[in-house]
């Protein structure tokens, strides 16, 4: 008896590999390949034995550890990024140094003119 029903979509390991590495989203995966997203997730179920996400978090790293790499070969040479990689990763502030003048506080203020009123009455 022949098989029925629609052929299934032909999805390169390979290929859906590396657009994990880049970030690609589940999306931008099944638009890629010309299909649905339900039909990426039967895939990565088939494929890989795992959900779409399992299998995304494990290729996906590569991605993330390249792109930080190139991070800190930028902040080799560029002040912006040095500092932005300074504030992200080693907790660094901007100090920011606020101070009012020595005069009484705005609190001591109505309360030194409730008390006038009081006074009055």
């Amino acid at each position: 008896m022949a098989k029925t029903g629609r052929p299934k979509t032909e999805i390169n390991a390979e290929a859906f590999e590396k657009l994990c590495y880049l970030q690609c989203t589940l999306s931008e995966i099944a638009d890629f390949f010309k299909c649905s997203e339900d039909t990426i997730e039967r895939w990565a179920k088939r494929e890989y034995d795992a959900t779409f996400a399992e299998v995304y978090k494990r290729y996906s790293v590569g991605g993330k550890i390249s792109l930080r790499r190139w991070q800190f070969r930028i902040a080799e040479h560029n002040t912006t990024m040095a500092i932005w990689l300074g504030k992200q990763y080693l907790g660094q502030r901007d100090q920011v140094e606020v101070s009012a003048p020595a005069t009484e506080s705005a609190i001591e203020q109505i309360a030194r003119q409730i008390l006038n009123k009081n006074e009055e009455v």
